[in-house]
């Protein structure tokens, strides 16, 4: 496995690199145990990566490479590159690929994710799949993130994003002290996602499939060739979500339903006293200091 320097960049790029080496120099070592409450369909991102056997993936923002060992354990005839502008988050993401034994499978590269040239850093041009996981809420320019990670993509690849929602079906307290939450590390929000998601997926002539989870938490989309069978397929309802929309095909409202001592209340209905819209059976406290509160969505990463 490989890491290759920063290459030179503009001013603004060295910056983000320096901001996010002093975000993660100490949270590099908690990360992945603190943020798997709250950085929610990443695991469903990458069951439905439907990687070909003997093809390339490549992760923009892998960061302490959670992601990466993962699907490299759930595709294990496929190869792994990551790329991320943090030097502290890669030199995380080395070792813990060096004790899963997958350092033949992953290469890793430091770099700009909305100005990278894959040829330089991996030997490779195009990828099978590319995927980001909450990292486009941390990008600057973010948008040409998107256009770089379709540029890297081989004929009949998808792009597969996973990141904050507008948490459009959330009670506004909760948004309140997830956004308050999230500026601690230099977390946005994108509210134009989707819109430029789908605006580059018809710029491109690509299939745009789009799911909200957990009630607007999270925004999951893929971006692919236009026979793609949707990987959002199955599941999306438990989890809060709309259905699988195609490209052109408006957000359909659907309220999830939530078990509550053994019958079905509609998650926009309004709460009694002794029925708070908090899932049933999840104790698990969010990561936030607020007093007496509890997530009204259920964590299951």
């Amino acid at each position: 496995m490989s890491t290759t320097e920063l290459p030179a960049s503009p001013e603004f790029k060295a910056s983000h690199a320096e901001l996010m080496d002093g975000v993660y120099r100490w949270q590099r070592h908690i990360y992945d145990l603190t943020r798997k409450y709250y950085l929610l369909g990443r695991d469903r991102l990458i069951d439905g990566l439907d990687v070909p056997a003997g093809g390339t993936v490549l992760e923009l923002g892998c960061g302490t490479g959670r992601n990466i060992i993962l699907a490299a354990r759930r595709y294990p005839d496929a190869r792994f590159f990551g790329l991320d502008i943090s030097a502290e988050m890669l030199e995380t993401a080395r070792k813990a690929i060096d004790r899963e034994g997958l350092s033949g499978r992953v290469t890793l590269a430091r770099g700009d994710a909305t100005d990278f040239d894959a040829g330089s850093l991996y030997g490779i041009e195009r990828f099978d799949r590319v995927f980001v996981s909450y990292s486009l809420s941390m990008i600057p320019g973010w948008e040409k993130t998107v256009s770089a990670a379709l540029a890297a993509l081989a004929p009949n690849g998808s792009l597969h994003v996973v990141d904050f929602g507008q948490q459009e079906g959330l009670p506004n307290w909760f948004q309140t002290l997830l956004r308050g939450w999230l500026r601690k590390f230099h977390v946005s929000p994108r509210e134009s996602l989707r819109e430029v998601l789908e605006s580059e997926s018809r710029r491109t002539g690509a299939t745009f499939r789009f799911r909200t989870l957990y009630r607007g938490y999270a925004w999951l989309a893929v971006i692919g060739p236009r026979n793609l069978a949707s990987p959002l397929d199955g599941g999306g309802r438990a989890e809060g979500a709309g259905g699988d929309e195609a490209l052109g095909t408006p957000p359909r409202r659907c309220a999830p339903t939530l078990p509550i001592k053994g019958r079905v209340k509609r998650a926009n209905a309004a709460p009694s006293p002794a029925h708070p819209p908090s899932p049933a059976g999840d104790s698990r406290a969010w990561p936030v200091s607020a007093p007496a509160a509890r997530s009204p969505i259920a964590p299951t990463e």
